[in-house]
């Protein structure tokens, strides 16, 4: 006795000429397959890009001369290029006057203003690092105004494009676009900054340190002492991660199939309960319907 295979189908075909088209089942067959396609396409953009999830730690990353890169970029638009240096001390003993090293000044409001930016960097203890005339060789004769727009600072590596605008509601550089205009000449301009280490990972496991920071501003009359812009800074402790994380194969997987699957049982029982009520109508209409 030989055993027949077929018996083992639980997908009985049935012939087509058994079969019955409807305008109701091919309108419920688009909709089915527009919203299948819309859906595994949400589901797909969802799988190709990664979620970024964050934890705390206590660590201080970064590279072993314990130093961390700064990227100052700042206009003063009534101070000319002349007068202008970056002065850099921390607890270490560090003081470096009219620091040139990395630095750039070029003349902007018909050379009565000064665009300056500085590449540096600061040891992982308090100190802080300011603009100022201290390294002129001589001072401005109607003293010096410090009014400013600060065009960006960033404490560590930049982020990649992509990451950058994921995280663009963390403290990456919430001083950029930072204006002070209106102030009295004789202003000093201090800027108390908390720096937080923070470290992206991505998917291929690459890592770039950067830094977070919180500040609060203020302005203050400098009497007889030459004004400056400070950027007083203290280090979090506290490490942020922030790493990409793409969920499993198998998970996208069983999204689609579920999609599949239950938008067709779906569809097939709206079109079953459609086709039911309209027969039975037709049945009522003809006085069939008992």
């Amino acid at each position: 006795m030989v055993f027949d295979v077929k018996r083992l189908d639980v997908y009985r075909k049935v012939p087509k000429d058994l079969t019955q088209p409807t305008v109701t089942g091919a309108v419920i067959s688009i909709c089915c397959c527009s919203f299948m396609c819309l859906m595994l396409f949400s589901e797909l953009y969802n799988f190709i890009s990664p979620d970024i999830v964050s934890d705390l730690f206590v660590d201080n990353p970064g590279n072993l001369s314990g130093t961390i890169n700064v990227h100052l970029k700042i206009s003063l638009p009534r101070l000319k290029c002349e007068y202008v240096g970056l002065d850099i001390q921390d607890d270490q003993g560090r003081h470096e006057v009219g620091m040139v090293q990395n630095t750039e000044k070029a003349p902007i409001v018909d050379g009565k203003g000064c665009l300056f930016s500085a590449d540096f960097h600061i040891n992982k203890v308090p100190g802080n690092f300011h603009v100022s005339t201290h390294s002129a060789v001589r001072q401005p004769a109607s003293g010096a105004d410090f009014a400013h727009v600060l065009h960006e600072l960033r404490f560590g590596e930049p982020l990649p494009p992509a990451a950058a605008a994921a995280l663009r509601d963390a403290s990456f550089g919430p001083l950029d676009g930072h204006r002070a205009l209106e102030h009295p000449a004789a202003s000093a301009h201090e800027n108390l900054l908390k720096v937080v280490p923070t470290v992206f990972v991505d998917l291929s496991g690459r890592e770039v340190v950067s830094y977070q920071y919180t500040y609060v501003s203020r302005v203050r009359q400098q009497l007889g002492r030459s004004p400056a812009i400070w950027f007083k800074y203290e280090l979090n402790p506290i490490t942020v991660r922030y790493h990409e994380r793409r969920p499993p194969l198998y998970t996208f997987i069983t999204s689609v199939c579920a999609i599949v699957g239950g938008t067709f049982t779906v569809a097939g029982i709206i079109d079953s309960v459609i086709f039911t009520a309209s027969e039975a109508f037709k049945k009522f209409e003809l006085g069939k319907l008992s």
